[in-house]
């Protein structure tokens, strides 16, 4: 093993390295702890750490002290926690004399497909001159457990897609604040792209066959790898069919007795406590995510119907098995993952008459905004619901304004209980972009 591992360090040594485009990501590294990088399988956490490899290099650490391990590599497929001792025993017989001299910078690619890792961590920053920095795709890297076991030695950091910025910066546009009609046309014109494309960095700009073909492939990788053989799963086609379920209902309510009762139907006998850990191992891997109802009860957002969402919403338009979408679900879609990149505290909101509002969530400075999002409002009838359920739940919330992101449409409402902002999708991304 550790001739296999000396062959990885000098390969990724040599290689040249891909740095991809600037995410807007803030992590901020503190001496003595591991970074912690998280997010779905192919948004870009290799990148972006080869993004801060180059930044050292830059600043004068050489390559000789930068010390890369990617764990999906197949060549060390059998590697176990006792095995971990062999990657810092293989780089220091390279270089024997870096060892307690030179601060040695560790990356750590999927780390958590070993397990006990937490342990090998803690021990290298504990006993040898080094930074660590780790990428993995569980979120199970944020949970208190795991910062118990590394014994405080750890901070985590999301990363998600690419927002709209991100794409934009990809297509070659510097987004401005105040944009003259030609250029706010140019950008309107990439939302259009990056509608239909979504935030995987690997697919943007290909054609839609190849777009489809590559994300129906990450959909069975997250499936088998991310959750089935993570988790030892004993009904694996249960789990793609509730899968396949969410998917097709994105943006809709479900409750755990319907989703059992669905999967009942199709012949599985899987118990409710089953499709409920099925649903945290989603979430887990960054692939669909839970929002319940806002309120103060623990017990009513735990019994109340829930609302499922998915990491991208081109990816989940890609593998869904319904001929037509929905192009609301796939806005509010938008919307949600906008908002889950700031925070994980997003529900949605039910007035006291019974009212529904998409999301209530917490912005930069942890207030509580209200986001309503349709398709459009050409209807009258649909903007008169759509705005008494925003006017209801700003009076009962005290909030004086609020969103309803649609796809074109930009005004501004007055209302008794404050102002109503009618945004197009696109201006809402880089309005929530510039928290």
């Amino acid at each position: 093993m550790i001739n296999v591992l000396k062959e990885m360090i000098l390969d990724a040594q040599r290689r040249v390295i891909y740095t991809g485009i600037k995410r807007d990501i803030k992590v901020s590294f503190i001496k003595s702890k591991a970074t912690v990088c998280i997010g779905v399988r192919r948004c870009g956490k290799s990148t972006y750490s080869f993004q801060i490899m180059e930044k050292l290099i830059k600043s004068g650490v050489k390559k000789e002290n930068i010390l890369y391990i990617n764990f999906f590599d197949n060549r060390i497929h059998s590697i176990d926690k006792k095995g971990l001792s062999d990657v810092t025993e293989a780089y220091f017989s390279i270089y024997p004399q870096k060892k307690n001299a030179e601060t040695v910078y560790c990356f750590f690619d999927e780390i958590q497909e070993v397990e006990g890792w937490e342990s090998f961590v803690e021990r290298i920053l504990r006993t040898e001159k080094c930074e660590v920095f780790i990428t993995g795709s569980s979120a199970k890297m944020l949970s208190k457990e795991i910062a118990t076991q590394m014994r405080g030695r750890a901070l985590s950091w999301e990363l998600f897609p690419f927002s709209f910025n991100e794409y934009l910066r990809f297509s070659g546009i510097n987004y401005q604040v105040n944009l003259a009609a030609k250029e706010r046309l140019i950008v309107q014109k990439v939302f259009e792209q990056y509608w239909e494309c979504g935030g995987f960095p690997e697919v943007a700009g290909l054609s839609k066959q190849l777009r489809i073909k590559i994300h129906q492939e990450y959909f069975n990788a997250i499936l088998f790898k991310d959750l089935i053989e993570r988790h030892n799963i004993a009904h694996p086609k249960a789990v793609k069919d509730l899968a396949q379920w969410l998917i097709d209902n994105n943006a809709s309510l479900y409750s755990i007795n319907n989703l059992t009762g669905y999967l009942k139907a199709l012949g599985h006998t899987v118990p409710k406590s089953a499709v409920s850990e099925y649903l945290d191992f989603f979430e887990d891997a960054y692939f669909l995510f839970t929002v319940k109802i806002f309120d103060a009860s623990l017990a009513r957002k735990n019994t109340n119907p829930k609302k499922i969402y998915c990491i991208d919403h081109s990816f989940a338009n890609s593998v869904s098995s319904g001929i037509l979408h929905n192009i609301g679900h796939l806005l509010e879609n938008l919307v949600y993952i906008t908002l889950r990149r700031r925070t994980p505290d997003i529900h949605y909101y039910k007035t006291k008459s019974g009212k529904e509002v998409d999301f209530i969530a917490k912005n930069s400075d942890k207030k509580y905004i209200l986001v309503q999002v349709c398709e459009t409002l050409v209807d009258p009838q649909t903007k008169k619901r759509e705005t008494a359920s925003l006017i209801e739940a700003m009076s009962e919330m005290e909030i004086k304004s609020s969103f309803i992101v649609t796809k074109e449409t930009e005004e501004t409402i007055e209302t008794e209980s404050g102002v109503i902002n009618v945004m197009p999708m696109w201006k809402f991304l880089l309005e929530m972009d510039k928290e």
